[in-house]
């Protein structure tokens, strides 16, 4: 079971990234722009995820992954059950969601320094 304290430990690496709390949940952005958020009670984890693939995703594993709530269907958003992560599986969700609201420059230096 992954757990917000992991995600913070990886987010805090991450370049650009900052931590917030925004009506009691605990979001991860860069800039103004949110790719990992929590929900109030820290059992749900919201991340960023291409809107044409999430389907597949939930419909792949449907006890780790949910549809996000309609009002959030137009954003590229989906969300996954915390215990039901790994934190490999974890680390490759939060890296991939900060990915896709980062500058591709940023994405590439921070992938050179880690190998």
């Amino acid at each position: 079971m992954v757990t917000v304290e992991d995600v913070r430990q990886l987010a805090s690496t991450l370049p650009r990234s900052s931590e917030h709390l925004i009506r009691d949940r605990v979001k991860f952005r860069v800039g103004s722009i949110v790719y990992v958020a929590f929900s109030r009670d820290e059992t749900v984890m919201g991340f960023a995820f291409p809107k044409e693939e999430r389907e597949a995703l939930v419909a792949a594993e449907p006890a780790t992954f949910l549809m996000p709530d309609e009002r959030d269907l137009r954003y590229n958003w989906v969300l996954a059950r915390m215990a039901a992560l790994d934190h490999d599986e974890m680390r490759e969700l939060v890296v991939e969601a900060w990915r896709m609201v980062v500058p591709k420059k940023v994405y590439a230096a921070y992938t050179a320094a880690v190998r």
